[in-house]
């Protein structure tokens, strides 16, 4: 497992690759998904 550690200001934070890399997976496979206009939108 490779982590990335990031500074930024005081804050220090550690970024797990292969999680990152999933997600980036997952959007993917969202935006090629045909969208339904239907259950966009919500109803008040």
């Amino acid at each position: 497992m490779r982590q990335k550690i990031v500074r930024e200001g005081n804050a220090f934070y550690e970024i797990d690759d292969e999680c990152m890399r999933k997600k980036e997976e997952q959007k993917k496979k969202k935006e090629f998904q045909p969208k339904d206009s239907t259950s966009s939108k919500k109803e008040h």
